[in-house]
């Protein structure tokens, strides 16, 4: 049972942040700050599924459409240059932990007309194979935890220029098989959810002598129910998620381009507040919300920098709070070389705030393509001390 907390434990810290430093002694101003990852039930859900944008630091809501969209920002499928497109990744995960967690996704999409495509996707995730144990070190059981999403999409152009999208998923999450915890039996977990996106690109844009493609998107991902792995447990949130982007795609000549891409994420999930010793709210919000309440309160719930005196009195540093949110915005940058529609190299960088789960890695990848054949690699280097989610490999 110790094993399997650990590796959901690790999960949770390679996908959105868990409560514990990764990056050792780092401070704002020479100041610690308190610790306050936002935690979720299926983070799995956000993890990048795909190699090329696993190399472009997990960008990937305004780069030209394929059949990943559907992750990404499934209103951009429209404009597609493809009839259709089919596509199959593999993830080996926490490989400096584990060695049998891994993640596989396939997906694919056609375009109907000009102005509508659909499509789907599944997503699975394998935590390896766990042993049960009773307190005495008895053998209960074998287990394989596991999740799954499938998913369906459509897309539909609202003009030359821009389009929104609409997924819907069924998420399924399996972690104990229901085992008993103690007394408590365990269940899977179910959710519905929808992916709502928006796209906007110009062609016409110049640099110097040189022809562009600036281009934009929206994409709000995970909104659906709660989610409970036992019948008395509190219901956690999906990682419901704001994805908001940009790319600029510029033509050096007929044969070479070169894009640079830009993507900042919100988890749209209420921030644990300060409580004091008596379970009583000291700064924040009260996190037992309903979905969408959690979605609006999550801009403004942040407890801040709160420090207790000898006297027990609690004060919240003045401007923490806003600070707080601020942190909780993380952004990626990539950037993509294509020689014809051969060769495409890669490089980014993912960046998340050490109070917030500590993120931060390079990443570097190429992919090469044959007429309809096409293989993609990716490679994480991570920045920072002991991450789980060093040396990760994608193809």
């Amino acid at each position: 049972m110790n094993k399997v907390l650990l590796i959901i434990a690790s999960a949770l810290i390679a996908t959105q942040g868990f409560s514990q430093n990764l990056g050792g002694n780092e401070t704002e101003n020479g100041k610690h700050l308190q610790l306050n990852t936002i935690t979720t039930a299926v983070p799995f859900l956000i993890i990048t599924p795909d190699s090329r944008s696993g190399a472009l630091g997990d960008v990937g809501a305004a780069l030209s459409p394929d059949a990943n969209s559907f992750h990404w920002n499934t209103s951009k499928l429209v404009f597609s240059k493809d009839k259709a497109e089919f596509s199959a990744s593999y993830s080996p995960w926490l490989r400096q932990l584990v060695d049998d967690i891994h993640l596989s996704y396939i997906s694919g999409y056609t375009k109907i007309g000009k102005n509508h495509a659909i499509g789907g996707s599944m997503r699975y995730f394998s935590l390896g194979n766990i042993t049960f144990t009773n307190n005495t070190g008895g053998l209960i059981r074998e287990f394989n935890p596991n999740e799954f999403e499938i998913l369906g999409g459509y897309a539909f152009k609202l003009s030359d220029r821009s389009a929104v999208g609409l997924n819907a998923k069924f998420v399924y999450s399996n972690l104990t098989g229901g085992t008993n915890v103690g007394n408590v039996g365990s269940k899977a977990g179910i959710a519905g959810a929808v992916d709502l996106s928006y796209s906007w690109f110009n062609d016409e844009v110049s640099l110097g002598k040189k022809d562009g493609t600036w281009s934009m998107a929206a994409t709000i991902s995970n909104i659906g129910n709660k989610v409970a792995y036992t019948v008395d447990a509190e219901r956690d949130f999906l990682p419901t998620n704001l994805r908001l982007g940009t790319a600029f795609k510029l033509e050096l000549d007929k044969y070479n381009s070169l894009t640079a891409a830009f993507d900042v994420n919100k988890l749209l999930v209420p921030t644990r507040p300060v409580y004091d010793g008596d379970g009583e709210i000291i700064s924040g919000k009260d996190p037992e919300v309903g979905v969408v309440t959690g979605m609006l309160q999550s801009f403004y719930d942040a407890p801040g920098d709160v420090s207790i005196d000898q006297a027990g009195v609690a004060t919240v540093k003045k401007n923490s709070r806003f600070g707080e949110e601020m942190r909780e915005i993380n952004w990626g940058l990539g950037m993509e070389y294509w020689y014809s529609t051969i060769l495409a190299v890669r490089a980014g960088y993912f960046n998340e705030h050490y109070s917030k789960g500590n993120r931060r890695y390079l990443t570097f990848g190429a992919g090469i393509y044959f007429g309809v054949f096409g293989l993609d690699v990716s490679y994480l280097a991570s920045v920072t001390v002991n991450n789980p989610l060093a040396n990760t490999v994608r193809f």
